[in-house]
């Protein structure tokens, strides 16, 4: 089964004041956001990664494009592993929209939410999942990869492959910089591991 390795993208100053940068251009890594991306490219370089993946956002591919080079790789940049269609909440503070009713309910029934004038919760899912298991087939069952992509969709494709109910995908955490690992064959999956950083690689597989 290959092993794909599911990366966030480290920290940008969207992130760090809690804004919803969704699939606005422009959107950097921060200099904290670049130290946290080069400790996870150096701590990743032992691994033999077959090809890198990236989320096409400026965030995701400098993200990507520093593990890659560890490798000699080329980013590869796949549009359907972009960040969520926020609509009219593109660019909004966290802070502002928690006192909107409907934030609850992304909160507590995202299986039936869609973000105003933009994508169902649901959608996303279905989209993020196809995308990553079109990746698989294009390895070999020994092939490790790596997919750069943002929090939420990374989540929902956990959540999918580990048979956690989309209502409750908000359960997991996925930090900047941080690494998840899937097992993915046609018989059997498995997570190996669930947002880990740099730093805590020495005491856990990956």
């Amino acid at each position: 089964m290959p092993t794909v390795y599911l990366i966030r993208h480290g920290m940008n100053d969207y992130a760090k004041k809690q804004r919803l940068a969704g699939r606005l251009p422009g959107v950097h890594l921060n200099e904290q956001g670049r130290a946290e991306v080069a400790a996870l490219a150096e701590a990743l370089k032992g691994i033999p990664l077959k090809a890198v993946y990236s989320s096409p956002l400026d965030r995701a591919v400098e993200t990507a494009q520093s593990i890659a080079s560890m490798h000699g790789l080329q980013v590869e940049k796949r549009p359907n592993l972009i960040e969520t269609a926020l609509g009219e909440w593109e660019g909004q503070s966290v802070k502002r929209l928690s006192r909107d009713k409907r934030w609850k309910q992304l909160q507590e029934n995202p299986a039936q939410f869609r973000f105003p004038a933009g994508e169902w919760m649901v959608e996303q899912q279905a989209r993020l999942v196809a995308e990553v298991e079109t990746l698989c087939t294009r390895h070999k069952q020994k092939d490790y990869f790596a997919i750069v992509g943002h929090a939420d969709p990374l989540k929902l494709v956990i959540a999918h492959f580990i048979g956690l109910p989309l209502d409750l995908f908000q359960r997991l955490v996925i930090d900047t910089a941080s690494v998840s690992t899937l097992m993915i064959g046609r018989k059997e999956i498995k997570l190996v591991n669930l947002n880990l950083r740099a730093k805590e690689f020495g005491s856990k597989p990956v």
